[in-house]
């Protein structure tokens, strides 16, 4: 029986294994996917022993995403680019890594709001860290060549851009609202909005009517921004198909099978969110 999982400290919130085990059930594949909460001082014999568990590979959360980068010997250009990995699995004896939080955002962009490749115009990311990193590379990847950063920190946002080179360039938190005019796509990867606390504040009263909002926030699913926007009329797009969509290439590797985003489980994990 192939068996993964989902390590992280703490764990218990994780809906992974509910995805996971909902694809399992889906294509009648005989395996398991469980929550390993693992300490900090622990993580490396764990990593080192995944194997010997009998596990093909794991999924990673906080706050272990940039060490278990560190300590994986074969690195996908997604987990470089970000600096950090949330899948693991193996290469014959190498243990690979991965981030999928590109491919996830990116896959569920395109299924949300297809249009957006068809806009014109900067990307606006608000926020500077793992996320915002994994979401430019994204950008980057699809070939947008102006993607601004607005931080509360203009260093850490200055950080990134020189990361990332000149197609992404960092910008003061305050003026963020001066720029809503221009851009094609808002992406919040900040934690504002997280279970209803705080709000990004984007006035949306100036912008073009094809412009797209995204969140990738997904408890509560309605976030502040996204709530604002659609009074606009605008194109939002939860953080919750960015969750399901990330899980996909994990799940192929270790179980030999590309599983698909589906309403079904969508549903299903919308229902145990507004339940928690």
């Amino acid at each position: 029986m192939k068996r993964a999982c989902v390590i992280g400290w703490p764990i218990a919130h994780s809906r992974s294994p509910l995805i996971h085990q909902f694809w399992l059930r889906t294509y009648g594949i005989e395996g398991s996917y469980t929550k390993e909460a693992v300490r900090p001082e622990e993580l490396k014999a764990f990593i080192g022993s995944l194997k010997e568990r009998g596990f093909a590979g794991c999924n990673v959360t906080v706050p272990h995403k940039e060490e278990v980068f560190s300590l994986a010997e074969i690195k996908s250009s997604s987990a470089v680019a970000v600096g950090a990995a949330n899948t693991l699995w193996f290469e014959g004896d190498a243990l690979a890594c991965t981030n999928t939080d590109s491919y996830g955002f990116m896959a569920n962009l395109d299924q949300s709001a297809p249009h957006w490749r068809t806009l014109r115009g900067p990307i606006m990311i608000l926020g500077a860290g793992g996320s915002a990193r994994a979401v430019i590379h994204g950008f980057l990847e699809a070939g947008r060549d102006d993607i601004r950063v607005f931080n509360r920190s203009i260093e850490r946002a200055q950080e990134t851009a020189r990361h990332f080179g000149t197609r992404v360039t960092a910008w003061a938190w305050d003026i963020r609202n001066d720029h809503t005019a221009d851009v094609s796509v808002v992406v919040n990867t900040t934690t504002l909005g997280m279970n209803g606390v705080g709000d990004p504040e984007i006035d949306f009263s100036r912008v073009g009517r094809d412009l797209v909002v995204a969140d990738i926030v997904y408890v509560p699913l309605e976030t502040p921004l996204l709530s604002s926007a659609r009074r606009y009329g605008l194109t939002g797009v939860d953080g919750l198909g960015m969750l399901l969509h990330q899980a996909v290439p994990g799940f192929e590797k270790w179980f030999g099978v590309r599983p698909e985003v589906t309403r079904e489980l969508y549903d299903l994990i919308a229902e145990n969110i507004r339940e928690a």
